[in-house]
């Protein structure tokens, strides 16, 4: 589902005002490659991302996520970074802002498809052969890969 129903039912009282959403991006990673979706709405690739649903915890949004775009089933290895993003303004006018948590991820099974409209095309990628992302989601990309220790906090 593209647009979440409680975010439907948010924008019939709010209309085009600025939400203010939890959202996750999933680096999945098995071995030396990693799971990337072509976004159908842009063309873009980028790592699985999404948003929670009300009361649901991050990680379990990022494993959800996952299932849901490209039928491939990961566990969450750590909490890579946290990040605010800018305003994203859709064409239809609504706008909203994301407190983004990059979850480095193992992929533990499921052949990777497309699985929802949200895409247009699911693949692994080697890390040294990304095809061209957006500076944002490359940098989760490389902060989840090469993270150590305690989770980056972008203040």
């Amino acid at each position: 589902m593209a647009t979440p129903e409680f975010i439907l039912r948010l924008r019939a009282s709010v209309g085009h005002e600025l939400l203010w959403l939890p959202g996750v991006t999933a680096v999945v990673l098995d071995g030396e490659r990693v799971l990337l979706v072509r976004r159908s709405d842009d063309g873009r690739w980028t790592p699985v991302t999404g948003i929670c649903d009300p009361g649901e915890h991050p990680a379990r949004t990022a494993m959800r996520e996952c299932l849901e775009e490209t039928g491939v089933r990961c566990a969450v290895e750590l909490l890579a970074w946290v990040d605010v993003t800018g305003v994203v303004e859709y064409p239809n006018g609504d706008r909203s802002q994301y407190v983004d948590h990059t979850f480095r991820c193992r992929y533990v099974g499921g052949e990777a498809h497309v699985a929802d409209d949200e895409s247009s095309d699911v693949a692994w990628f080697p890390l040294d052969g990304l095809p061209e992302m957006d500076a944002d989601h490359l940098e989760r990309v490389r902060t989840a890969v090469s993270h150590e220790g305690p989770s980056r906090l972008t203040p």
